[in-house]
């Protein structure tokens, strides 16, 4: 997975091994400085046996050495010292053919590319040679347990843990994955409270959580609450007892924070001829959009280059609750597409509103596209695709043409609330959902008319690991190899 971010700090401790970019510089420099040292060692040994009692000159390393060097007594090589040498520093950093377990699938079958005892595996075999890893194979990448980093995202909607080690600059690999449909927010818009009955999902889940957490070891971790925790009145309490019944304590992040995030986890779906792009996050309870430049955003977080954003106070969760999610007609929609635009116009940040088709610095004639991150519209891209079963390697990065959304749109509003249900895409837990969230999504489209989305399966999971990956240089170490200053604290858990 690419994903191209924390520089906010929260509750849980920066579990991260202190690293500097000039620790594996000095170690490579170090190593150079004493080879003309062993050099002269050698000569002085070869003094004194020969008996003269006369200095040797001490050649430098760089230059060639005489063929009638004396006899060291050692018969090896510069080459064979070479290669011990590289042998010593592979295994410092945990041996060529230590690899990470792969990963499998649900059914059990191990994933085309995973390493085993460092044997990079192909479409469905090993590349051996005499039993070993082939001579010309490519090096696998080596997972350490210790690079391993979590985030948490407790929403009004859902619960979902990532579990990610580093791989490639930008990039990341998933070794263990969690998500589950809480519905924390129920009743929230009525009551303002989160209900017992949602607190005792979410904690449930949670529980789940911490102990796929506690499995390994966590380089670091951060775990993040969003809308419903943020704006409930005993969202504190609840926080508590998380904490006191879980072990987990979770960070309430503001809604800025939370579209920075959205826009790090999605910074490698951005069209490069783009000059612009309006990227949004419908939520359960809150609905973030980002007006990104994305001229000069190579080479940089994308998150840095957010010219505008806001949130709205409303998700699938509590649009559904305020006009009815199971049956939904033409004119309730429309309705609801109203609400959205309304409360749009009444917290839309002035720069943000100004680049809308409403404003006087409208984007829409740019080179300009929507990326859209949420259930809502990989939903759509599903339903779209008429998959048996949501398949997140075909949603992921799809592109969605403005009368494809539109189609889509118009069947859903065709179909019964039990047809709905149906769907493989859809399921019973988000059908009287979806459409409160296809009627934010219109009310977007209105504001900033594409004729291209992008369909995101990410955010801001993605943009918490991508985030502290860069921040605590995980990518940099694995680029400048062994770093013998380095030591993991290797601690059990998130909050260790």
């Amino acid at each position: 997975m690419n994903v191209t971010n924390t520089g906010k700090s929260g509750s849980i401790p920066d579990m991260s091994a202190s690293s500097s970019g000039s620790v594996s510089e000095n170690f490579s420099a170090d190593r150079q400085a004493r080879r003309p040292e062993a050099v002269a060692g050698k000569s002085q040994v070869a003094s004194s046996a020969d008996g003269s009692g006369q200095a040797k000159e001490v050649r430098s390393h760089n230059e060639r050495p005489a063929p009638s060097l004396p006899d060291t007594g050692s018969d090896v090589s510069d080459g064979q010292k070479s290669k011990k040498r590289r042998r010593k520093r592979r295994r410092r950093r945990g041996g060529a053919n230590v690899g990470h377990q792969p990963s499998q699938s649900s059914n059990g079958a191990v994933e085309s590319g995973a390493s085993i005892g460092g044997a990079k595996l192909g479409n469905g075999a090993a590349d051996l040679h005499n039993g070993k890893a082939h001579p010309n194979a490519a090096r696998p990448i080596v997972h350490h347990s210790n690079d391993a980093y979590a985030a948490l995202d407790l929403g009004t909607n859902n619960c979902r843990l990532l579990i990610a080690v580093p791989t490639k600059p930008g990039s990341f690999r998933v070794i263990d994955a969690f998500s589950r449909i809480v519905r924390l927010g129920e009743g929230f818009g009525a009551t303002g409270r989160l209900s017992d009955a949602a607190m005792d999902r979410a904690i449930e889940a949670l529980k789940v959580c911490r102990d796929k957490l506690y499995a390994r070891p966590i380089q670091k971790a951060r775990l993040i609450a969003t809308e419903a925790c943020r704006s409930a009145v005993n969202g504190g309490d609840f926080l508590l007892r998380v904490e006191q019944e879980t072990g987990l304590k979770l960070e309430v992040v503001d809604r800025e924070t939370e579209a920075r995030l959205a826009v790090s986890g999605c910074s490698s779906l951005v069209d490069r001829s783009a000059k612009s792009i309006i990227l949004f996050d419908i939520g359960g309870g809150s609905s973030e959009i980002a007006l990104v430049n994305a001229e000069n955003h190579r080479g940089g977080r994308l998150a840095n280059h957010i010219r505008a954003w806001t949130s709205l106070p409303v998700g699938v969760v509590t649009m559904a609750e305020k006009f009815g999610g199971e049956n939904v007609t033409h004119a309730k929609f429309d309705d609801m597409v109203d609400y959205a635009l309304n409360l749009l116009h009444e917290h839309g940040d002035a720069d943000l509103m100004a680049s809308s088709s409403f404003g006087a610095r409208s984007v829409i004639d740019d080179d300009f596209h929507l990326i859209g991150t949420s259930g809502t519209v990989t939903t759509l891209a599903g339903i779209h695709l008429d998959l048996p079963r949501y398949d997140r390697r075909r949603v992921d990065g799809l592109w969605m043409s403005s009368n494809q959304v539109d189609a889509i749109n118009h069947k859903l509003l065709n179909w019964t609330f039990a047809e709905r249900s149906a769907n493989a895409c859809i399921g019973s837990d988000r059908a009287d959902l979806v459409l409160a969230g296809c009627a934010i999504l219109e009310a977007i489209r209105k504001a900033w008319p594409s004729e291209r989305l992008r369909v995101a399966d990410r955010g801001l999971r993605e943009g918490i690991l991508t985030e502290m990956m860069a921040s605590d240089g995980a990518w940099r170490r694995r680029n400048r190899g062994y770093n013998r200053n380095w030591k993991s604290k290797n601690r059990q858990g998130p909050n260790r």
